[in-house]
């Protein structure tokens, strides 16, 4: 499968993510912006597929990152971003969406493995009380310190 094979809309993720569960996968999804690739996002994407077999990325649209960052984000736009985030060997499908939250997508989704960065606490995690709800799971990872695509920026301006 190419990396772009691994982009999709909604409507293909939910049946994929029905295939998986019948398969007896353990589905875990996660979003971000993933603005400027590194160390942090890597890691963090790494250790979020070990909770599960299978791992769905939601990556936000450019509007939603304007809307979240600010007029200058995102610094790529969303077709390059999902295309680095499949690249990653422990990704098997991104979706990108334009709103604010991933709400919509876990809701169809319904994940078995809900995953944020440990700067979230459970019930600040979009989503959480749906997918608990479902008989799921919602963990946080440990992220790398000094690591953002924030600070990159602000270190590449001075």
């Amino acid at each position: 499968m190419s990396t772009s094979d691994k982009i999709c809309e909604l409507a293909d993720a939910v049946q994929r993510r029905s295939a998986w569960k019948k398969a007896g996968e353990q589905v875990v999804f996660t979003n971000g912006c993933f603005d400027i690739l590194h160390l942090g996002h890597v890691d963090y994407l790494e250790k979020a597929r070990q909770t599960g077999t299978k791992m769905i990325v939601g990556v936000n649209s450019d509007a939603s990152v304007r809307a979240l960052k600010g007029p200058e984000r995102p610094v790529n736009t969303e077709y390059a971003r999902a295309r680095l985030i499949a690249s990653l060997q422990f990704v098997d499908l991104v979706i990108v969406f334009n709103e604010e939250t991933p709400l919509e997508l876990i809701n169809q989704l319904l994940p078995d493995i809900l995953v944020k960065g440990d700067d979230y606490t459970i019930d600040t995690i979009v989503g959480a009380k749906e997918v608990i709800a479902a008989g799921g799971h919602v963990k946080t990872i440990p992220l790398v310190p000094s690591y953002s695509t924030t600070g990159i920026i602000q270190k590449l301006k001075q």
